[in-house]
């Protein structure tokens, strides 16, 4: 007999979206990878979400912090759009505290510009 098909595996993540210096947009870019997180969030049951969102060092602290947030939401209304349920969105603003990039205050980092996407428990450690 042919062997059984393989198991669908949950594939946490991390899913990694970037923008655009100071904007919380989704571009077409980060759709593509947003649309690949939902499709493996099928695999994952009804998994926690965590959006991890992330600014550059250009502007202050807490701007920057604030700009997180606005990127988390962003994140949040796209996944919802494409049928993950809001109830198992969770989300944190890490501002400029926590760079892909170590660089020098002020300077504009694309890699730091993000919100990390990831699924199941202890997800965003």
């Amino acid at each position: 007999p042919p062997p059984p098909p393989p198991v669908a595996q949950c594939t946490p993540g991390p899913y990694i979206v970037f923008f655009e210096w100071d904007r919380s947009d989704v571009t077409p870019d980060a759709a593509t990878i947003l649309d690949n997180a939902v499709s493996a969030y099928a695999n994952c049951g009804n998994a926690q979400v965590l959006l991890a969102g992330h600014a550059d060092k250009s502007g202050t602290p807490k701007y920057n912090l604030g700009l997180s947030e606005r990127r988390n939401t962003a994140v949040r209304g796209y996944l919802s759009s494409k049928g993950i349920p809001d109830g198992v969105i969770s989300s944190e603003a890490f501002g400029e505290s926590r760079p892909r990039v170590e660089t020098a205050d002020g300077v504009r980092e694309l890699q730091n510009r993000r919100v990390e996407i990831t699924y199941g428990p202890g997800s965003g450690q």
